[in-house]
C-alpha cells in the first residue's frame, strides 16, 4: 500500500562529430526464475533512492506512526501505516523490504549508487515526510517507492504505478512522468497492468506524501494486490520477488540511461 533516486576537449580545427552507440535493452521472457537479472544498460554514476513501504515496527507503535506529518499541498497525514497482507498473513513490509535490497543489489552490479529509506525490517517508520526527504537530501536522480495493495476485491489484480498529478514542481513534471512510463513499461513486459486502478498502469495521484513533497523526479509503485490469491504467492515467494525485483531494476536503468 502507499507510502523510493540517486546520484551522478578534444583540440582540434575542426573538431569531428562523436557517434554514440545506440543503448538497447532486451526484456528478458516472462518468468519468476532465480536468480533476479536485469538487462537493461548500466547508464553513468547515478544516485538512486529505493523506498521500502511501511516497516515491522509499525503495527506495534500505533502511537509514533499516526501522529500528523506534513504531506504537501497544505495537507497532513498519519506519519506511516502498517501495510497490507496476504490473506495468509504475509505482510506488506517483509515483501517490500525484500524486493528493495534484491533491486538494490542488481543496480549496484550495474554502479549505481543506491540508498534506502529505511535500514531494517524491523523498525518504526520513518515518516512519510522523511522519506521524502532522504531523496531530496541525496539529489537522487530517482526515487521509487515499492508496495502492494490490498484491495478489498480479491479478483482485483495487477500492478500499477503512482505519481504527483498535478506537479507541484518541475521534478514531479516530465521526469517523474517518464520514470513512471518506464516502470510501467519493464513491469508490464512480465506482469499484468491493474484491473482496478489507474489507467493502463499509470495513475496520476495528488494525495501521497512521499511524491507531493519530492524534490527529485519519483514514482511510487504497487506490485499488485495481496489479497489477490495468485499474486500472494509470487509477493511471499523468493521466486516472485526475484521476477519484481528483475523488472523494477529494468524500469530504472531504462530510465537513466
Amino acid at each position: 500500500m502507499v507510502t523510493s533516486v540517486f546520484a551522478l576537449a578534444a583540440c582540434g580545427a575542426t573538431p569531428a562529430a562523436t557517434v554514440r552507440p545506440t543503448a538497447t535493452t532486451t526484456r528478458s521472457p516472462v518468468s519468476t526464475a532465480p536468480p533476479a537479472t536485469t538487462t537493461a544498460p548500466a547508464p553513468a554514476r547515478r544516485v538512486v533512492v529505493l523506498d521500502p513501504g511501511h516497516n515491522g515496527a509499525n503495527a506495534a507503535n500505533p502511537g509514533r506512526i499516526n501522529r500528523r506529518v506534513p504531506a504537501g499541498r497544505g495537507r497532513t497525514k498519519a506519519c506511516n501505516t502498517t501495510g497490507t497482507a496476504t490473506d495468509a498473513g504475509y505482510p506488506e513490509h517483509r515483501f517490500t523490504w525484500a524486493v528493495s535490497t534484491m533491486v538494490r543489489e542488481l543496480l549496484v552490479a550495474r554502479g549505481v549508487e543506491v540508498r534506502l529509506t529505511r535500514p531494517s525490517d524491523d523498525g518504526i517508520g520513518p515518516c512519510v515526510d522523511e522519506r521524502a526527504a532522504v531523496g531530496n537530501r541525496a539529489g537522487a536522480d530517482a526515487v521509487v517507492s515499492i508496495h502492494a495493495d490490498g484491495s478489498t476485491s480479491p479478483s482485483a489484480k495487477g500492478f500499477h504505478v503512482a505519481y504527483s498529478a498535478p506537479p507541484l514542481n518541475a521534478a514531479q513534471g516530465e521526469p517523474s512522468r517518464r520514470l513512471a512510463e518506464s516502470m510501467r513499461d519493464a513491469l508490464r513486459a512480465r506482469f499484468p497492468v491493474s484491473t482496478y486502478i489507474g489507467d493502463a498502469g499509470l495513475s496520476p495521484r495528488d494525495d501521497l506524501g512521499g511524491l507531493n513533497l519530492s524534490t527529485r523526479p519519483a514514482v511510487l509503485v504497487e506490485c499488485g494486490n495481496m489479497r489477490n490469491a495468485t499474486e500472494a504467492g509470487a509477493f511471499s515467494s523468493p521466486d516472485g520477488q526475484r521476477a519484481y525485483a528483475s523488472a523494477i531494476a529494468d524500469g530504472i536503468l531504462a530510465y537513466l540511461a
